[in-house]
């Protein structure tokens, strides 16, 4: 309420319904943080004059890729997706979430807010979208059906994935990339279509997942990094004391979705594995496969050869150099630029 009074100040909100698609519906960023967002805190905040009709892109029956580009025609005025998944418009929007980049949340999010002047920009000039607010999800593991002892398993397995990053990790590794859609992994798990599949810890979990797979290994390929955007137009069209109100209520969702994003981390690691307390998920009686002193070698090699290379080949030398002394800086790491 402290933020509509501070709104109110600068000039009466006038009345306002809003469009917004969200994230999919069994993510906890999406029950736990965007669906209070759009129905409780934007109506309570403004004094009920700001409304939302808001939908998670799933259950508005929208693909993953096609929400930048609804975005940019202003078929709604807000949209949110995972930011790899723009990477087919732009390699930049894997910048922040590089597979095996950041292997604990306050890398995460420091990577992804050196980077967001970048991502924005990009929005902007190529996608008429305005950057809001950048979140997470917990760490993307591996999920499989059969058992497993380690990263060496993995070479010849098909393993669902959803960005071109985890694809060049799986690819150094001998395994078969498939990628699908969040909501068709379960019977695909379910058929043998793939064998393993990458998620999030609390993602997976809260989808199912564990009825359909037995093994979990925790080898971070990144942690689905979320973006919130505005429609340019859209934003431009409201009155200046609406664009303050949004600002300061996306900076504090933006807050709230890190501080939830860990909080489920450490959930999900009790609920998968069968262990109190588990709050945000389901309890589940999955097989965890640690880690080896040589797989944690072997992840950063990959990393530092394959993953950085790679990704910088499709961004370009420039976008190269722009990350090294951004997100390069915070991770302590730097892409050879006569490798680009």
């Amino acid at each position: 309420m402290g933020l509509a009074a501070s709104a109110l100040a600068q000039g009466e909100l006038p009345e306002l319904k809003v469009k917004a698609i969200g994230l999919n519906s069994p993510t906890i960023v999406s029950f736990g943080d965007e669906v209070p967002f759009w129905n409780e805190t934007i109506p309570e905040a403004s004094g009920g004059k700001i409304t939302a009709e808001f939908a998670p892109i799933d259950l508005a029956g929208i693909k993953d890729p096609q929400i930048m580009r609804l975005t940019t025609l202003g078929v709604t005025d807000f949209g949110a997706g995972d930011i790899s998944k723009m990477a087919g418009d732009d390699a930049v929007f894997e910048g922040c979430d590089l597979a095996g980049l950041a292997l604990d949340i306050e890398t995460a999010k420091a990577a992804c807010e050196a980077w967001a002047p970048v991502m924005g920009r990009v929005m902007e000039e190529k996608f008429n979208t305005k950057l809001m607010a950048v979140g997470t999800n917990p760490p993307q593991v591996f999920w499989c059906r059969d058992p497993i002892a380690g990263l060496d398993d993995l070479q010849g397995k098909k393993i669902r994935v959803f960005n071109k990053t985890m694809a060049d990790f799986i690819d150094a590794i001998g395994g078969t990339t498939i990628s699908m859609p969040f909501a068709e992994v379960v019977p695909a798990l379910q058929r043998g279509v793939v064998d393993c599949a990458v998620t999030g810890t609390l993602s997976g979990n809260t989808a199912g997942w564990p009825d359909v797979s037995s093994h979990l290994y925790p080898l971070y390929l990144g942690w689905s990094i979320n973006y919130q955007g505005v429609n340019v137009d859209s934003w431009n069209n409201f009155p200046p004391e609406v664009q303050e109100f949004f600002t300061e209520q996306f900076d504090q969702f933006q807050d709230k979705m890190w501080d939830t994003a860990a909080k489920a981390t450490a959930d999900a690691e009790n609920c998968n594995f069968g262990k109190d307390p588990c709050e945000m998920g389901k309890m589940a009686e999955m097989s965890l496969v640690p880690i080896s002193d040589a797989d944690k070698e072997k992840h950063e090699a990959l990393m530092q050869d394959v993953v950085l290379v790679e990704w910088a080949k499709r961004c370009g030398k420039e976008c190269a150099a722009e990350w090294n002394e951004t997100v390069g800086k915070v991770v302590g790491l730097e892409i050879p630029l006569d490798k680009v």
